[in-house]
């Protein structure tokens, strides 16, 4: 079985530097303890990706259409379809003050994370320490680098509501599926979170990329629950949102109350017209037979 662009699946790998055999990546929980590359926080297993939707580097996920699911291969990325190649102009210097001065004592090889007059953080290696200069590159400690994966596709997931919960997984890792409610149809889909305890602002980001997922795969239509503008809504319009619903709902009880008591009422009086219209039919026939006698009389 091939599989091709759109097709959701989950897939194992291993990253290597080509030139170094060097392991950066991999799903492998043992290959990464070996490797030294192992994180508590990390998930493993095989991923679950759309192919040709980005979920991976874009030399690698072009050359996963076509391969069989089963079966395991080598693929070889260059510089610019990895990380890029190395640009000498994110290699900056820096005063030693400028380190000293946040508390750091730099050295080579030291990660640093630098914030630039605009606010924007940049994230770096420092590569020396002389003359009271300190030279940090901001390129990717992959730029420049070929890679090579060692991939296999251990499945390719065909029902449609599995399908969503494979791009939940991947986007919202920490949600319990279980909690979460899909319906799909030809074109639409629609989830809800109502029930899953998780961070406001991390839905909203997850349910914005989620969205363009579900689009990639085919959906025309994509509905969540809550929707993004309710969790962007303050609390206190929330909190005057669901007084008003109680309000309308405690109404809504009353009118109820209301109409069946109407109606027990109005059976009342109909129960009651009825007794008496009979009374009158019972107290007019014995009239009329008491007249009758008299008349034989």
């Amino acid at each position: 079985m091939k599989v091709a662009k759109g097709d959701v699946v989950r897939l194992h790998y291993i990253g290597k530097v080509k030139e170094t055999g060097e392991i950066f990546d991999t799903t492998y929980e043992e290959v990464a303890k070996e490797a030294g590359i192992y994180s508590e926080k990390g998930i493993y297993g095989p991923v679950p990706i759309a192919i040709g939707a980005g979920h991976v580097l874009k030399g690698l996920d072009e050359q996963l259409e076509g391969l069989e699911v089963g079966k395991k291969y080598i693929i070889e990325v260059p510089p610019e379809k990895a990380f890029g190649r190395r640009d000498p102009k994110l290699i900056k210097t820096f005063t030693l003050g400028q380190f000293r001065r946040q508390g750091i004592m730099p050295f080579p090889g030291l990660e640093v994370e630098i914030e630039t007059e605009s606010g924007k953080k940049l994230k770096g290696r420092v590569l020396s320490v002389s003359s009271g200069r300190v030279r940090v590159d901001f390129n990717h400690p992959l730029a420049g680098k070929t890679v090579i994966y060692e991939v296999e596709i251990v499945e390719k997931i065909e029902d449609p509501i599995e399908k969503v919960k494979a791009l939940i997984e991947l986007r919202l890792p920490m949600v319990d599926l279980s909690k979460v409610k899909i319906e799909v149809g030809e074109k639409d889909v629609k989830v809800d979170f109502s029930d899953v305890e998780i961070d406001k602002n991390t839905l909203i980001l997850g349910e914005i990329i989620l969205e363009s997922d579900l689009r990639f795969i085919g959906y025309e239509q994509v509905e969540f629950k809550p929707t993004i503008d309710e969790l962007l809504k303050p609390p206190e319009v929330k909190v005057e949102e669901e007084m008003e619903r109680e309000v309308k709902e405690q109404e809504s009880k009353e009118e109820k109350e209301e109409k069946v008591e109407s109606e027990e009422i109005k059976e009342e009086t109909e129960e009651v017209a009825e007794s008496v219209e009979e009374k009158t039919e019972e107290v007019k026939a014995e009239g009329e037979e008491a007249a009758r006698e008299e008349a034989k009389e």
